[in-house]
């Protein structure tokens, strides 16, 4: 995944309305009125955060006659929960190796080391 995509995807999902949002698509495709239905903001503000979703192809929308219909684009999501969790195991890696490295610190010291602390 390219930074400025990666960029645009953690922009979007920094906001809880958006968010919100997205979780409301996993549960299938909606019309934007019936995504505007639970929020106490304009219609034209759920459109604002529909660009912004759709900006980072967290979303797509499609006409069908009088309605937009949006839908969730999961390649976003698991393409930013892949940079997620390669920084998730990176730093537990670390962590397992401080702490193997801390134990064999902590046997080598002679007895009369660990009583002058």
């Amino acid at each position: 995944m390219n930074t400025t995509r990666l960029d645009d995807t953690f922009a979007a999902l920094a906001d809880p309305t958006r968010r919100a949002i997205l979780a409301r698509l996993a549960g299938g495709n909606v019309t934007v009125n019936e995504l505007a239905e639970p929020f106490a903001i304009s219609l034209p503000a759920i459109s604002r955060h529909l660009n912004v979703l759709e900006r980072a192809s967290l979303i797509t929308r499609e006409r069908e006659g009088q309605f937009v219909r949006c839908r969730l684009n999961t390649p976003a999501l698991k393409a930013a929960s892949e940079w997620l969790d390669f920084y998730a195991r990176f730093w537990s890696d670390s962590f397992e190796r401080l702490d193997e490295h801390l134990k064999q610190t902590s046997t080598r010291r002679k007895p009369h080391e660990r009583s002058r602390r």
